[in-house]
């Protein structure tokens, strides 16, 4: 998930920092998704410092750990590697970015230093090369405060792939897939085929509204399509709580209605805010991430002197 600097001052700051009064981050455990597999899920307060609650988790082989995704920094990293630690001591093998968004991706360094090959799409490390540095330099624009963001830096992938890769963890197989592009240039799924479990990333957001800016949504629709199609029971998305199929299915016909919705609106005004109090009325309930809707609007559907 991204967000532009003007929308994120405003936004994330006043809404989620102010609204909530103070920084309560929800600090939870890794749950056990399968007897080697665990995950933060269903993470509540979606507040910068809480990486925008998203989802992070592990596969436990004989042969170490393959981590996915790193939370938004090196803190929230250390806390994320620290609760490893609790269910398994095996070495950090490899570290997979399902995208380059900050929330999911700039806690790499901590992972890299415990010897973690670092991987992801051959697009989206591209796009962290030339994004990343610029968006760290930001982060108060996100914000996140200058303690939160201490000692996090850039780190890139080191391996890429632009279609499938398979990584063998011992008694584990992991299948990561590119299928197009999506919530980014880059998004990609990481299938435990065995146990029939899906790490999304943010190409499925669930109970939480996703952010649109800069998607694809033609391809975003044909990913959702591919897991639909995949041998999956259960599916950890970007963001929100152990999902399913149904969920899948939610959230093609989200992108659908958003996507109608904001282009017939966008014709008759350029003011997003009125934009996103139509779409409330029409979107389904999600219980987090309803500052992304104005956000979405303005990046994906406005023109740029309306922004």
């Amino acid at each position: 998930m991204k967000m532009k600097v003007k929308r994120v001052a405003v936004i994330c700051a006043v809404i989620l920092i102010v609204a909530l009064g103070k920084s309560v981050y929800a600090q939870q455990g890794l749950t056990k998704i399968a007897d080697n597999v665990y995950s933060y899920v269903d993470v509540k307060n979606a507040e910068p410092g809480n990486s925008f609650a998203a989802n992070a988790g592990i596969i436990i082989g004989t042969d170490g750990i393959l981590v996915v995704d790193t939370l938004v920094s090196a803190k929230e990293a250390q806390r994320f590697l620290t609760d490893i630690r609790k269910v398994s001591s095996k070495p950090i093998k490899y570290v997979v970015n399902t995208h380059y968004h900050l929330d999911h991706a700039y806690g790499n360094g901590v992972f890299a230093k415990e010897g973690g090959i670092l991987i992801g799409s051959t697009a989206d490390r591209k796009n962290l090369e030339q994004k990343g540095t610029a968006t760290l330099k930001r982060a108060g624009e996100y914000g996140l405060s200058e303690e939160e963001m201490r000692g996090t830096e850039i780190v890139l992938p080191s391996v890429t792939f632009t279609d499938r890769m398979t990584v063998y963890l011992g008694n584990e197989t992991v299948e990561l897939m590119y299928v197009a592009p999506s919530h980014t240039e880059g998004s990609v799924l990481v299938y435990l085929p065995e146990r029939k479990i899906l790490f999304a990333g943010d190409i499925l957001f669930t109970d939480f509204h996703p952010y649109m800016g800069e998607g694809d949504l033609a391809g975003w629709l044909t990913a959702l399509d591919y897991i639909l199609g995949l041998d999956v029971a259960t599916i950890v998305p970007g963001h929100g709580p152990i999902s399913a199929k149904k969920d899948v299915e939610k959230m093609k016909a989200y992108l659908k209605l958003f996507d109608r919705k904001a282009r017939d609106l966008a014709a008759q005004s350029c003011d997003a805010d009125y934009i996103a109090a139509e779409l409330r009325k029409s979107l389904p309930r999600r219980s987090q991430g309803e500052f992304l809707i104005p956000v979405n609007v303005s990046e994906k559907y406005l023109p740029v002197k309306a922004r």
